[in-house]
């Protein structure tokens, strides 16, 4: 028989879910785990992981087509549709399962069903099993779905959301995506690398908005040089479905040229955020509960106002990104736990990656952020072109810009696009956590020949140091 009671009872296995049950687990607590659907929730599943397995696939498809620059001929490129999807499937069900082995080594017990709050430190769980739990701790780590716009609902064939886009039985000829955030344009990307005539509608004034002005617009420049098409400053307001096609109506801002367009296209995606999974989750029992534009009202460690009840991850707001969910599970649960030097989450050091063609990645402020702020600010860059491994991997277009604040020498913010940016960003990351300034920056030794020496140099150029540019 199953006990029912337990230290630590978390909503949801996502990333911030099966992370906190976990820790609490290693931390001596007796903890459960309730998730209705995958291990790994959506990031796992249907997110983060296939649609790095896909981006991988298109990779390989494009550098195909271009290998001739490296000496080599291929004839008669092609791939298989249903392969490439299989594979993408495969990798997160390997991991899927990977999670599970954690959780049972751990000794977390895991509920197959959907939780609810019911008050008093209780959890039902309604599925394959029916139980109802007690706990002294709840964590609510239940996540995001699609945000849906009225009157441009998806249906799944014509008018896809992510999960479609991830399992196409057949590739589109042309494809327009509603949305130029990391999830659209991760989509684009791919479908554009895939031989797909791709157009992107943006309701900002630029793609990418969250990132820096001047990243977002070399971003632009090198997906229109794909052969991406791009309308920003324009908003859908009407999909018309034919038997096989969808007719995208496309209102124009005069900054964006100012004129109305009908675009047919094989298939849609939308892409235009995603809202808090918040309904049903028996908030009612949790007046302490409180909401603020559809996410839950946590403080610096995950606590709600409701006492013994905590949240994490997508359900509590921006950034929406799986890395933020874990380490939000770990500062909940050590905080709990009364562990010393726990600290609350510092949003600013939360680097975003986008993992299109080329890669995007930052952190901390944008050059006009830090200015908006009232901070006077030193700025570097260091351009792709000038740098001897980027262009022996035939990766010579890119970036990497870095914010200082002139008066006191600390790292405000880092932007970078090019090929593996995602990879380097941490770089600066564990610079801007550990509060080093550009003298720490300047005294460090990158290895040649390393894409991570723009990094340094960058910084040099922001106090006129730069020795290659």
């Amino acid at each position: 028989m199953t006990d029912k009671n337990f230290d630590i009872v978390v909503i949801g296995a996502g990333p911030g879910g099966y992370v906190a049950a976990i820790r609490a687990a290693q931390l001596g607590m007796k903890a459960a785990v309730v998730e209705a659907n995958h291990l790994g929730g959506i990031c796992l599943n249907w997110g983060c992981i296939p649609t790095k397995a896909l981006l991988r696939s298109s990779e390989i498809h494009d550098l195909l087509n271009h290998v001739s620059e490296f000496g080599f001929t291929v004839k008669d490129v092609s791939f298989d549709l249903k392969k490439v999807v299989e594979r993408s499937r495969g990798v997160a069900k390997q991991l899927s399962g990977g999670i599970g082995h954690l959780l049972k080594k751990n000794k977390v017990t895991v509920f197959d069903g959907y939780g609810k709050l019911l008050g008093k430190g209780k959890v039902s769980v309604e599925g394959k099993t029916k139980e109802t739990l007690t706990a002294k701790h709840i964590i609510i780590a239940t996540g995001a779905r699609a945000r849906v716009l009225p009157g441009l609902e998806p249906d799944g064939k014509l008018i896809w959301t992510y999960k479609e886009a991830m399992v196409p039985d057949t590739m589109p000829k042309s494809l327009l995506v509603v949305g130029s955030g990391a999830i659209g344009i991760e989509f684009a990307s791919f479908y554009q690398n895939m031989g797909a005539e791709v157009t992107v509608v943006e309701v900002m004034d630029r793609i990418l908005p969250v990132e820096d002005e001047e990243i977002s617009a070399m971003a632009r420049k090198q997906f229109e040089k794909q052969g991406m098409k791009i309308l920003t400053g324009a908003k859908t307001t009407k999909l018309e479905k034919g038997k096989n096609d969808v007719t995208v109506h496309v209102e124009v801002s005069s900054k964006g040229g100012g004129k109305a367009q009908k675009i047919k296209v094989d298939r849609v995606i939308m892409a235009v955020g995603i809202q808090a999974n918040t309904e049903e989750i028996g908030l009612d029992n949790a007046k302490g509960v409180k909401l603020d534009r559809g996410h839950i009202v946590t403080d610096g460690y995950m606590a709600t106002g409701e006492k013994g009840v905590y949240a994490i991850g997508d359900v509590t707001g921006a950034p929406w990104l799986a890395h933020k969910a874990s380490h939000e599970a770990i500062i909940c649960v050590e905080k709990i736990a009364g562990l010393k030097d726990v600290h609350p989450m510092d949003k600013s050091n939360i680097p975003g990656c986008t993992y299109c063609r080329p890669q995007v990645a930052s952190v901390g402020m944008t050059e006009k952020a830090a200015i908006e702020v009232g901070h006077k600010v030193k700025v570097g860059r260091f351009p792709f072109i000038g740098n001897g491994k980027a262009i022996a991997l035939g990766e010579p277009e890119g970036l990497v810009k870095t914010i200082f604040d002139e008066k006191t020498g600390e790292l405000l913010g880092a932007h970078m696009i090019g090929a593996e940016v995602t990879e380097m960003i941490q770089g600066y990351v564990i610079g801007k956590t550990a509060e080093l300034t550009e003298a720490e920056f300047m005294h460090t030794v990158f290895p040649h020949p390393t894409l991570s020496e723009m990094m340094h140099e960058s910084v040099l150029d922001a106090y006129g140091r730069a020795v290659h540019f």
